[in-house]
């Protein structure tokens, strides 16, 4: 592989599964599937087989990882064994918080292996580590909040800037402030006040679960960075949600010189492909169709990267073929190149858009 690549990924739901089903990523993707089997978790059968190791970080030379603060609403529970969920905001904000401690608990366990990144001038140290220093090195981690309930008020805002929080999505499903994936429906004034807010504060906005009339509405009104974490483009997955892009959003996000992190995950990779078929029925071409449309609409490379969503409610079983780990991820280079993709611009994509977002 080569080592002028280093890998960014912008969205993984760590704390959630650790939480949630004992995942210990320190441990390797392979030694965390044979113990999960071994001892009958329930997480296989609910989440897949998990893609994540810190060997396969290392292997794969993912340097820096978007960790999440996730939590889903009562009313959308998976089950018993979901743990991480609210009813009010009061509760989201312990969970999240509960996810936070979690956080700085583990890289203060392990820092060989893990790093809070908290700000830029400590994204741009360690994004130079790795590409000076031989490794291993620790996975740096920024803090995203995945739907802000968690945020009762506004004055909680500066709070969570002190802890390193870097970005926030205010909806996953929909929340008091704007509609979410399955559940339509605007900004609302409490929506717009949290914008307000979050831009005084330098805080990175992601429209990944926003509703689409929502996205709209931030990409007009929000004068801080905009991104999409992971979300892919609505004409290239061929599916009707509202969890997609649609081309005016993905325009309004390129005229704000925002980046798109492509989402890996079969199912919104292609029309044809539902959980529990062939995993070989979908290629890392199709991951390359979704950043090649990207691309083409920007006329560059500059606005498209990786946004995984691993270990999100979906494992192994759920990748393109040719995905074992997260460790896979450097094969979409080949196929790049075959489009005409240079070496500057698969650095772009594995890794250099999202730190011209995150190190300014």
């Amino acid at each position: 592989m080569n080592k002028a690549w280093l890998l960014f990924d912008a969205h993984q739901d760590l704390a959630w599964n650790a939480l949630t089903f004992g995942r210990e990523y320190t441990r390797s993707a392979y030694e965390t599937r044979r113990i999960e089997h071994e001892t009958g978790s329930i997480a296989p059968q609910v989440n897949g087989d998990t893609l994540l190791g810190w060997p396969e970080y290392q292997q794969g030379r993912v340097a820096i990882a978007l960790a999440t603060l996730f939590a889903a609403p009562e009313r959308r529970r998976g089950g018993p064994w979901d743990t991480q969920v609210y009813a009010t905001p009061e509760e989201a904000a312990r969970v999240y918080q509960g996810q936070l401690a979690y956080y700085q608990r583990w890289t203060e366990a392990h820092p060989d292996h893990w790093r809070l990144l908290l700000n830029a001038d400590a994204v741009r140290a360690h994004w130079q580590r790795w590409q000076t220093e031989d490794g291993p090195h620790p996975v740096g981690l920024i803090l995203l909040m995945e739907g802000a309930e968690a945020i009762q008020t506004l004055d909680d805002l500066p709070w969570w800037r002190e802890q390193g929080l870097r970005i926030i999505g205010p909806a996953w499903a929909g929340t008091r402030f704007c509609g979410g994936t399955g559940e339509p429906g605007p900004l609302t004034d409490e929506g717009r006040a949290l914008l307000r807010a979050m831009a005084e504060l330098g805080f990175i906005l992601d429209l990944s679960h926003m509703d689409v009339t929502a996205a709209r509405e931030a990409l007009d009104l929000y004068d801080g960075p905009i991104v999409a974490t992971h979300a892919n483009p609505q004409a290239v997955a061929r599916r009707p949600s509202n969890r997609f892009l649609p081309d005016d959003v993905i325009r309004g996000l390129l005229a704000r010189d925002g980046v798109i992190g492509i989402v890996p995950y079969n199912r919104f990779l292609v029309p044809d492909w539902e959980p529990g078929m062939p995993k070989e029925r979908v290629t890392l071409d199709a991951v390359v169709a979704h950043i090649d449309y990207i691309a083409q609409m920007a006329g560059d490379a500059r606005h498209v990267a990786l946004g995984t969503d691993f270990d999100g409610g979906f494992g192994v079983q759920s990748v393109p073929a040719e995905i074992d780990t997260i460790a896979d991820l450097p094969r979409l280079a080949d196929r790049l190149a075959r489009l005409g993709y240079t070496e500057a611009d698969i650095r772009a994509v594995f890794g250099e858009n999202w730190l011209r977002i995150f190190a300014a």
